[in-house]
């Protein structure tokens, strides 16, 4: 007797029965508590997984280092421009050019417009039939210490968290100074940084939830 060949539609229905009936036959010889696939309480979820240890202080302490916009969480420290510089040219400048004016990264400076944020009825009507202006820290960014906050903890993007209190406060100083926000000789530091009134403070709403 020769070799029965299932073809076309009837064949991938046999598969098909199939695999629905092994699949059948597997729910049927699990444990009841097996199927209770995303249920509660009846799947019994142990209170401890048995792997991992609690976070020491010291590890605690180094993650929470939020700075909220009222500056609050803003650590000792200072920097000026001229500080501020070196470390920019030496760990920033590659990726966002090097007078903030951006490459393969977002661009840092560019204070313009300076009536008026980048988007919206009166920002058209500044640009007219001009090219769009690019969001930079000096036209879009709210807070200053959240300039700061942001850097210490994400910057530079190949190794975040590695830059002291100095070396940030120097970096905010290097480019607010270099949006015309700041004086050139401006100290910055946890006084300071919170006075700073940037643009585009308004412009944006707190959400209370």
């Amino acid at each position: 007797m020769g070799r029965v060949t299932l073809t076309g539609t009837f064949a991938a229905r046999m598969v098909v029965a199939v695999f629905a009936s092994g699949v059948a036959g597997f729910l049927l010889a699990a444990p009841a508590g097996a199927q209770n696939v995303g249920g509660g309480a009846e799947q019994g979820a142990p209170p401890q997984f048995g792997f991992g240890r609690a976070a020491t202080a010291e590890e605690i302490a180094a993650w929470d280092i939020d700075v909220t916009p009222d500056g609050t969480g803003l650590p000792e420290g200072e920097g000026t421009a001229a500080s501020g510089a070196p470390v920019y040219a030496r760990q920033c400048a590659v990726c966002h050019g090097a007078s903030g004016e951006g490459s393969i990264a977002d661009r840092l400076v560019g204070y313009t417009p300076e009536t008026t944020p980048p988007f919206g009825p009166r920002y058209e009507e500044w640009r007219g039939d001009g090219p769009d202006v690019p969001y930079s820290v000096g036209n879009y960014w709210p807070y200053a210490t959240t300039l700061f906050d942001y850097i210490r903890r994400a910057m530079p993007s190949n190794a975040p968290g590695t830059l002291e209190a100095d070396q940030v406060y120097g970096l905010v100083a290097w480019i607010l100074a270099e949006n015309g926000l700041i004086a050139a000789d401006e100290t910055m530091n946890a006084t300071t940084l919170p006075a700073v009134e940037m643009p585009a403070r308004d412009i944006f709403v707190p959400q209370e939830r």
